[in-house]
C-alpha cells in the first residue's frame, strides 16, 4: 500500500468506519479543524457551516457522502471559491425502493400486523383490512432521479402516478400538479422526496395535510425539514391525516415522542439508502471525487448550484 499524500482532510463527523479509514489510507486525515486543512469529507449528517468554513483558510473542496446536502453553507463555500460534491445516481434505486417499502408497509400496516402476530392476538380474531396501494393514486413531491425511479415501480403497479415540482419535467409520462396543495388533494398518498434546505423547509404544513384528509398516507423519505413535524403530529392525532411513514425527522436522531406512540406511524431510522451495494458505491464515488479534485482541479459530481464555479 502506498504512504498516504500529505493533503490534509478533515473528516467531519460521523463518518462510518469504512470510509473514515479509507481517508486515512489515502491522505493525511484530521478530526478537527486545522490551518493545513484542504478538503472536507463529511455525511450529510455532519454539520459544515460558515463558522467551520471560517476556520479553515485553506480549505479548497468538500466532498459530501450523501445525495443531499443542505448541511453544508454553500454561500460560504460560494464566497471562498471551495468546490462541493455529492453522491447523486448511485443510491436512486435503495431510496425509491425505501420509500415503496415504508409506502406499502404504512398502508398496509405490515408492522402492525407483525406486532399483532407476536403478542399472540391473532387467536383472538383475524387482523383488520387494509387499503392497498396497487391501483391507488400517488403523488410524488419532487420528480428527480429517485422520484422518476418510484414513479417507475408505482406505475408498474398499476398506480396513477402525479407529481408537483417546481417546474414541469419535460416528457414526464406523469400528471404534472403546478400546485402542491392541489396534488395532496387529488391522491391517496403522498410521498416526499424533495432535497432538504431553506427552499422546501416547512413544505408540507396544515394546508397540505388537510387537503390529503383524513384517509390520507404522508410518506417522508426527503428530509424532515420538509414536514411541519407539529403540524403533521396535530393531524395524526386530530384524525385529519391517516397515517404516516416516516425515514426523516427533524431534529434526528430523535423522534417525538407523540410519532412514537402512535400507532398509524410506521417509523425508519433514516436508512433511505443504508444497503451495503448503494453505501460501497457512495464511499467509492465520495473518494473518487476528492482524488480526483486534488489532482485535476475538477470534481466527478459537482453540486448545480457550484457546477460552473
Amino acid at each position: 500500500m502506498s504512504e498516504p499524500s500529505s493533503t490534509v482532510v478533515l473528516r467531519v463527523p460521523p463518518l462510518g468506519a469504512e470510509l473514515h479509514d479509507d481517508v486515512a489510507e489515502r491522505h493525511t486525515a484530521v478530526d478537527a479543524p486545522h490551518d493545513d486543512v484542504e478538503a472536507i469529507v463529511c455525511t450529510n449528517s455532519g454539520r459544515v457551516d460558515d463558522a467551520l468554513i471560517a476556520a479553515l483558510p485553506g480549505l479548497r473542496v468538500i466532498c459530501n457522502h450523501g445525495v443531499g446536502y443542505d448541511n453544508i453553507d454553500l454561500e460560504a463555500c460560494r464566497a471562498r471559491g471551495i468546490a462541493v460534491s455529492n453522491t447523486p445516481e448511485v443510491l436512486d434505486a435503495a431510496v425509491a425502493e425505501t420509500a415503496l417499502g415504508l409506502l406499502l408497509a404504512t398502508v398496509r400496516r405490515l408492522p402492525q400486523a407483525d406486532r399483532f402476530v407476536r403478542e399472540e392476538r391473532w387467536a383472538e380474531g383475524a387482523f383488520p383490512l387494509t387499503a392497498q396501494v396497487s391501483g391507488s393514486r400517488v403523488g410524488i413531491v419532487g420528480l428527480g432521479r429517485i422520484g422518476t425511479a418510484l414513479a417507475e415501480l408505482l406505475a408498474a403497479m398499476g398506480c396513477t402516478v402525479g407529481y408537483h415540482n417546481r417546474r414541469e419535467v419535460a416528457g414526464s409520462p406523469f400528471t404534472y400538479h403546478p400546485r402542491l396543495v392541489d396534488l395532496a388533494a387529488a391522491v391517496d398518498a403522498l410521498v416526499l422526496v424533495v432535497p432538504g434546505g431553506p427552499g422546501t423547509a416547512g413544505l408540507v404544513g396544515a394546508e397540505v395535510l388537510d387537503a390529503l384528509g383524513p384517509d390520507g398516507v404522508l410518506v417522508n423519505v426527503a428530509r424532515g425539514s420538509v414536514v411541519d413535524e407539529g403540524a403533521l403530529i396535530t393531524a395524526l392525532a386530530e384524525g385529519r391525516l391517516g397515517a404516516a411513514g416516516l425515514d426523516v425527522y427533524a431534529d434526528e436522531p430523535h423522534v417525538p415522542a407523540a410519532l412514537r406512540a402512535m400507532e398509524q406511524v410506521v417509523l425508519l431510522p433514516h436508512v433511505g439508502s443504508a444497503t451495503r451495494p448503494t453505501r460501497a458505491a457512495m464511499r467509492e464515488l465520495t473518494l473518487r471525487n476528492l482524488d480526483t479534485f486534488l489532482r485535476t482541479g475538477s470534481l466527478v459530481t459537482p453540486v448545480p448550484e457550484l457546477a460552473s464555479h
